[in-house]
């Protein structure tokens, strides 16, 4: 057999074959998505806490450069005055390094969730093969993936030059203002042109998202023989499994045709269906299909009640509800019981006859069956309702 190409590759991929990709570290994810919401998170929270981090900082600042003659020449003093500081520093960037550091575990979540893969970690040397590389170097996704960069430098560039250029007079005009004023400037400035190029960012990322997620599943796909032998792994052999549900099937009409002795009457279609009912006096419930079948297994039916004498009764709509309606071992249906009750009081007195008590019974010939339970009828709807096939 050939080797499948990727272009054969037209099933979508199953369950069995994602979740051992994900086993293997195998899962779809877009660097852009990651970037755009840690930046996003970072400008956020500089926004909502700038303030505070800076007062902090010029604190730290302050402290830091005023030092008294003995802290400089007392090394011990100095380490601690420094030590103070930098703790103070680190305690004034951690809730913004926090929240960040948070958005960074949970940006996994937007695009192919966590995963964690021990194989991963496993070392591979078909990665090195030199070859392989080269061929990886000129593939489409190589191409598309430098296609993307060229696309996402100009755009964070176009985007950059346009804010800088919109604020050309501002930016020259920091010169002149005073210094508290100038840093305010100076913030809003770098706060209206990380806004504009983050969203420009938004945008690569929306459009990377849906592109990473249909080349991870077009790459899942597999062939129509990897999907057979899959089937074959999990499920086992379709030609074993329908040669073991063939032997069930005959195993069951074996255990079935044993009961066709047993019964009290074989219903008919004439030819087309045949149903056994047996009801044992004394017992509790209604009467129960012992056996049913359609062509080859009615002929054996009555061949079967021929055989050892039991009574048959040509009798198509009930033949068909009972078919239709009444499992094997089942008793019949309650809309049922009238007409099936007919057939078996002919069935008491044909016997009661043979014994030589009473006269030859008549055969019922217009048995009490509901529309709605004969399939040929046209008031009925239920399941293959004038589908033509019960005859």
């Amino acid at each position: 057999m050939a080797d499948d190409s990727d272009a054969e590759k037209t099933e979508p991929a199953s369950p069995r074959r994602l979740e051992k990709a994900r086993e293997e570290g195998d899962v779809p994810r877009s660097r852009e998505i990651a970037t755009f919401t840690v930046l996003m998170t970072a400008g956020a929270g500089l926004w909502m806490t700038g303030g505070s981090l800076i007062g902090k900082l010029e604190q730290a600042m302050q402290s830091g450069l005023s030092l008294s003659r003995d802290q400089v020449y007392n090394p011990s003093v100095l380490i601690e005055r420094i030590t103070t500081d930098l703790v103070a520093v680190l305690l004034a960037c951690l809730p913004l390094a926090g929240l960040i550091m948070l958005v960074a575990l949970a940006s996994p979540l937007l695009i192919g969730g966590w995963n964690f893969s021990s194989k991963a970690f496993m070392p591979n040397f078909m990665k090195l093969d030199p070859i392989k590389g080269i061929g990886n170097m000129f593939s489409t996704n190589a191409l598309i993936e430098l296609l993307k960069a060229v696309a996402k430098t100009l755009v964070v560039g176009a985007v950059a030059w346009v804010v800088i250029m919109s604020q050309k007079d501002a930016v020259i005009g920091l010169a002149v203002e005073p210094l508290n004023a100038g840093s305010a400037h100076v913030g809003e400035l770098v706060a209206k042109a990380f806004l504009f190029i983050t969203g420009a960012l938004g945008v690569i990322a929306a459009i990377d998202g849906p592109w990473q997620l249909y080349h991870y599943h077009d790459k899942m796909k597999m062939t129509r023989q990897e999907v057979i032998q899959e089937s074959k792994e999990s499920d086992g052999n379709p030609q074993i499994k329908g040669k073991i549900r063939q032997m069930q099937r005959e195993m069951a009409r074996g255990r079935m045709m044993q009961n066709v002795p047993t019964a009290d009457v074989i219903v008919t279609n004439p030819t087309h269906y045949a149903v056994a009912l047996k009801y044992a006096d004394g017992q509790k419930g209604a009467p129960r299909v012992v056996a049913k079948g359609v062509d080859e297994v009615a002929a054996k039916i009555r061949e079967l009640g021929l055989e050892h004498k039991v009574t048959m009764l040509e009798a198509p709509a009930l033949a068909r509800a009972l078919y239709k309606h009444t499992d094997i071992d089942e008793e019949i249906p309650e809309k049922l019981f009238s007409a099936v009750a007919e057939v078996l009081a002919y069935v008491y007195q044909l016997r009661a006859y043979k014994k030589g008590e009473g006269n030859y019974p008549d055969r019922p010939t217009k048995l009490p069956v509901p529309a709605e339970m004969d399939p040929n009828d046209p008031a009925y709807k239920g399941p293959g309702a004038n589908n033509g096939l019960l005859q």
